[in-house]
């Protein structure tokens, strides 16, 4: 390849000319320390490249070597449970060779190349294979069982398939393709990461991607396949968010890009998942997960680059068959590091300073999700789900990232400080979020969950909504002008707000709710609604209502384990139904005695 020399270093930019042989997005290797670096602009004999890594020390006449490589990942065995750097460099192999420290220049393999893994042929030699096949299998964790695909762009006949223990760089099959060109297929397989993975169709998004955060699951739902931005102030709660998804979502593996952010909050999640229990299976939630790890103190380029490869990982687990949930926190680091570029490339600034191309960017990013038929036999259907975390300088959500991600995504978290202040968790505020698949899913929770189930959702929806009207009232002239069936109103609402959307992330039991427990739980606060309705009809006063015993019991449903809902719930509807009688006859008594 040709060897170019440095003319001009701007930050994360460097500009080299000779380098005649480049190509758009191609890595080069620049200085003498082989700083890992992709070419961005071609101008005549001139390469503009962004570096990954600290540029300090470099200056004119130092060497950039090309690779005639795209920016790619490697896939294969070994992805699950690893934690990368934003240009998939294994933190923990760095560490152990290294130390604390990441070097500048420093090449690790992102797939062990000494490590074994067993393989097990589901194809036979003489099969017609084509691209996206399954030929075998490796059991990669207790969790995951890591599909073996024929490449993309790769078709024929299988000449040779053997069984064993391989490591990543030894051959397993050979394929015969046309015009007799022999492939040869491993273990792994690498991938441009600007480049979507393909696949055969994409599917409309039918099924709940289930959360266990009733907020989300109950009001703001997202399907699997679907796409959601969680916009938010500092403070307001995003990160934990993010990580309550990763921990529950009904996703078979999870991919965690830490996005710039704070080195402390990627600590926290580098210290919590490996000791986290998966619900489903009471493994480590790490055996199926992968992490990369990009914060705000590492060089600012490699932040565009940790979001591609992430998705491109994603992609990769999706065309095996998996359900695959993407967290991004947060895109808008993202868009700062390409603005930071931009403005080293000196072009034409759009709105507050972000290129001109950033809509198209966080596009492209979206548009990577989807539910999907993949390629190859046999048939599977698949799904990739991408949430964002949006973090708006001050809180102000009319910025450019923010609004060019809602015009992609369906579903809308709102994130609102005043309820972070309020500790009012999660943060999302119900008056400005939304999800455009409420209606796409309601056949789903119809039959998955209860028939009642839309109707209890709309009811909900419809009290809030009451309730900040009733709000503006009370401010004005005080609780006491209202009508007992709008006092009535505004004490359910206000158990829908507290004893049904707050959740305790940090709680054993209230962390994670089931769709049955939250279905469940609705019930009971629509149970109390309707009979106090009824007994105000009957001349109940409303004081009478509202301190009823019961509703303490109601508060407490979602502290209950899920293994004792069941029976507690029916005790707790016998005595909603108890009180009322109660309240109803001595009413009764007190009027029949008023009569005589």
């Amino acid at each position: 390849m040709a060897i170019g020399r440095i003319v001009k270093v701007a930050g994360p930019l460097v500009v080299a000319e000779g380098l005649t042989d480049a190509k758009m997005y191609d890595v080069v290797r620049v200085g003498k320390e082989r700083l890992v670096g992709e070419v961005i602009v071609l101008d005549g004999d001139l390469a503009s490249i962004q570096v990954y890594e600290e540029t300090g020390g470099l200056g004119p006449g130092d060497p950039v070597e090309g690779t005639g490589e795209p920016l790619s990942v490697e896939l294969g065995p070994g992805l699950i449970g690893s934690i990368y750097d934003g240009i998939q460099r294994p933190l923990e192999a760095i560490q152990q060779r290294w130390g604390a420290y990441i070097r500048r220049g420093v090449e690790a393999a992102a797939l062990s190349r000494t490590t074994k893994w067993r393989f097990t042929p589901t194809a036979k030699k003489g099969d017609a294979v084509s691209e996206g096949d399954i030929i075998g299998a490796v059991q990669e964790t207790t969790l995951v069982v890591h599909k073996i695909m024929v490449p993309p762009g790769i078709s024929g006949t299988l000449e040779e398939i053997r069984a064993g223990e391989f490591t990543v760089e030894e051959t397993i099959a050979i394929v015969r393709g046309a015009q007799g060109k022999r492939h040869e297929l491993k273990l792994r397989q690498r991938w441009p990461v600007r480049k979507a993975r393909p696949y055969r169709e994409k599917l409309p998004s039918e099924e709940l991607l289930t959360t266990g955060q009733r907020i989300v699951d109950t009001l703001f739902p997202i399907a699997k396949g679907g796409t959601a931005c969680v916009p938010g102030p500092f403070g307001s709660g995003k990160t934990v968010i993010q990580h309550q998804l990763a921990k529950w979502a009904d996703a078979d593996i999870i991919v965690f890009v830490g996005c710039g952010e704070r080195g402390n909050e990627m600590t926290d999640v580098l210290m919590e998942f490996p000791e986290l229990e998966d619900p489903k299976t009471g493994e480590p939630l790490m055996k199926r997960t992968v992490l990369i790890a990009n914060t705000s103190n590492m060089p600012v380029a490699a932040r565009e680059a940790s979001v591609y490869t992430g998705i491109t990982i994603a992609e990769y687990f999706r065309d095996m068959g998996y359900s695959v949930a993407l967290m991004a926190d947060s895109t808008s680091r993202w868009a700062e590091a390409m603005r930071e570029i931009s403005g080293r490339l000196e072009e034409m600034p759009g709105e507050e300073g972000y290129p001109a191309y950033l809509g198209s960017r966080i596009a492209d990013f979206y548009a990577r999700a989807g539910r999907v038929v993949c390629l190859g036999k046999p048939e599977r259907q698949a799904s990739l789900s991408a949430i964002g975390a949006v973090s708006p300088p001050g809180g102000d959500l009319s910025e450019p990232v923010t609004q060019n991600t809602l015009r992609l995504v369906k579903v809308f978290w709102g994130l609102d400080d005043k309820l972070a202040y309020r500790r009012h968790f999660p943060a999302i505020n119900w008056l400005m979020s939304y999800s455009l698949y409420s209606e796409d899913l309601a056949p789903y929770f119809e039959q998955r969950v209860g028939p009642e189930w839309n109707e209890l959702r709309r009811e909900f929806m419809k009290l809030l909504q009451i309730e900040a009207e009733l709000e503006e009232i009370v401010r004005l002239v005080g609780v006491e002008a209202l009508s007992p069936s709008d006092r009535l109103k505004l004490e359910v609402a206000r158990s829908i707000r507290e004893d049904y959307l707050m959740q305790s992330a940090f709680d054993d039991v209230d962390t994670y709710t089931s769709l049955k427990k939250q279905f469940k739980m609705m019930q009971l606060i629509k149970a109390f609604y309707e009979m106090g309705q009824r007994a105000l009809e009957q001349g109940i006063d409303i004081h009478q209502i509202i301190e009823l015993p019961v509703r303490e019991r109601i508060a407490k449903a979602k502290f209950i384990p899920e293994s004792e809902f069941d029976a507690r719930w029916q005790e707790i509807l016998n005595e909603i139904t108890q009180s009322f009688e109660q309240v109803m006859a001595k009413a009764g008594g007190a009027y029949a005695e008023r009569v005589h």
